[in-house]
This record gives structure tokens, sequence and C-alpha cells, in this order.
């Protein structure tokens, strides 16, 4: 079972995040922000993984470092239950129809961090979350768990719709590319 426990406690967040790569889509969220909370559960259920998430953050001040933080967290849970990533798929791509918004998510488990981002329409607050913290978390998510991924919003005017699309195309990419399909480390390198 691909399994990962992270914590972390600073002065801003105390998180504990559990993942299963082999899941069934099960959440138990808790982040004190409503629609993150609902973000995180669309990646769980859409990703095939089940998903923990305890989180106390300064939300006092804003929602940027909980968001930010659990995208720490996540991205190191992701990459210690990939391990050596033998057998995997490695890429992923989806599309995502959310209402009148579509998103495009590519990613590849390839050991690099990098994100390329473009949410044209992403703006304003959803409820207690501002959407422009989705780019923080995804950044947050690459560079601990050392993938690349590009994620595009084709076309959308709600942010609700524009967030729920970019999120579910992620979880959509990373679910194809963490299925295991053989016993080799996918790379010329022979190693990821």
């Amino acid at each position: 079972m691909r399994k990962a426990t992270v914590s972390r406690k600073t002065k801003e967040t105390d998180i504990t995040l559990t993942l299963c790569l082999d899941g069934s889509g099960k959440a138990d969220i808790d982040t004190g922000i409503g629609f993150f909370d609902h973000m995180l559960t669309a990646l769980a259920v859409h990703g095939g993984m089940d998903l923990a998430v305890k989180c106390r953050g300064d939300l006092n001040v804003d929602g940027h470092h909980t968001v930010e933080d659990i995208g720490i967290v996540f991205g190191k849970a992701l990459s210690e239950a990939l391990g050596d990533k033998k057998g995997i798929r490695r890429f992923g791509c989806a599309y995502v129809p959310m209402d009148e918004s579509l998103a495009r998510s590519v990613i590849d488990l390839s050991g690099r961090a990098y994100l390329n981002f473009d949410a044209t329409g992403l703006s304003g607050m959803i409820g207690g979350y501002d959407s422009s913290l989705t780019e923080e978390f995804f950044t947050a998510v690459c560079s601990n768990a050392f993938m690349n991924a590009h994620i595009d919003v084709i076309r959308g005017r709600n942010a609700h719709h524009i967030c729920e699309a970019v999120f579910k195309s992620f979880a959509r990419a990373l679910k194809e590319a963490k299925k295991v399909t053989g016993d080799d480390i996918p790379s010329t390198k022979g190693s990821l």
C-alpha cells in the first residue's frame, strides 16, 4: 500500500495529513476553510486516493499560510507515498469541464519541480477562500512532490466553477500518472 503521513507545525499552522494513493476516494478534511475542504475532497475523490487533513492555521490573518502549507505537506506525502516510482505510468493528462469552465492538467512525476499555471478568470473570494491561493497551493505541491505540472484554464467565467475544474483535472491527471502499470522505472536514466 502506497501511503504516507506527514505532519508540519510552525507558528502559523499545525497540519497532519495522511495520503493513501491506492484508496477509494475517502476524504476527511478539516482546514477551517469550507471551500478549500470541498476542493481537497474533490482531489481525493477524483484522484482515487484516501486523504485525511487536519489543519489549524492562523485564519485570523487570512488563508494564505493554511493553503500553502497544506500544499507543502500534500507534496511531501505524495513524494513519500510514491517511493522509488517503480512501475508507475509517470505521465497524466486530463480535461475537466464544470459548466462554462474547462481546465486541463498535464503532469509528469519526473523528480523535477516545475509549475506552469495559467488560470485567467480565477480571481476573488469563493466563500472564505481566496481563489488566488490556488496557484500557491499547486506551486507548493509541485515543489515538494518534485513533479512537473501544466495547469491551464481554457475558458471560464465563474470562479467556483473554474477552481473546481482545476482541482478535478489535476486529480484525474494524477490518478493516471500514479497508476502502476509495470515493474520498471519509467525513465531512460533508470531513476526518477
